[in-house]
């Protein structure tokens, strides 16, 4: 998932920023780039719109609050709903409690998602085209 040439969709390979094992946020955190979490996070996490941007939420993290990031890989605990922009990964520690919405989905066994998965793809597509024809 992390390799060194990225195509055009892909999530971007860098982390920038860490929230360590044993460090805990009481609040919203808002990113740019790449972030990691741990830890704990009681609050919202966002990545800046239109960024390309990468969460990645490990075996030991707990989120409680939600997420709304382009990329997204969970191997923790999520309590709140989910919204990738781009690609979610769920990997097989992955407990999510909550609605998910997504335009890729790549789930391994052992994930569990309580709450209701969500495809996005294609979404604006009809907005889009009301618009194209009301205009002409």
């Amino acid at each position: 998932m992390f390799s060194s040439k990225r195509k055009s969709g892909q999530p971007q390979s860098r982390i920038d920023s860490l929230i360590g094992a044993g460090t805990r946020i009481e609040g919203d955190v808002k990113f740019t780039g790449g972030l990691r979490i741990d830890g704990e996070v009681k609050g919202n996490v966002y990545a800046e719109k239109g960024a390309d941007s990468t969460l990645v939420i490990s075996e030991q993290a707990q989120v409680e609050g939600e997420i709304c990031v382009a990329h997204v890989v969970i191997n923790g605990t999520v309590v709140g709903p989910v919204f990738a922009a781009e690609t979610l990964e769920l990997l097989p520690n992955a407990k999510v409690t909550g609605d998910v919405e997504y335009s890729t989905l790549e789930m391994q066994q052992g994930a569990v998602v309580q709450g209701r998965l969500i495809h996005q793809a294609g979404k604006a597509e009809p907005v889009e085209l009301k618009l194209a024809a009301s205009a002409g």
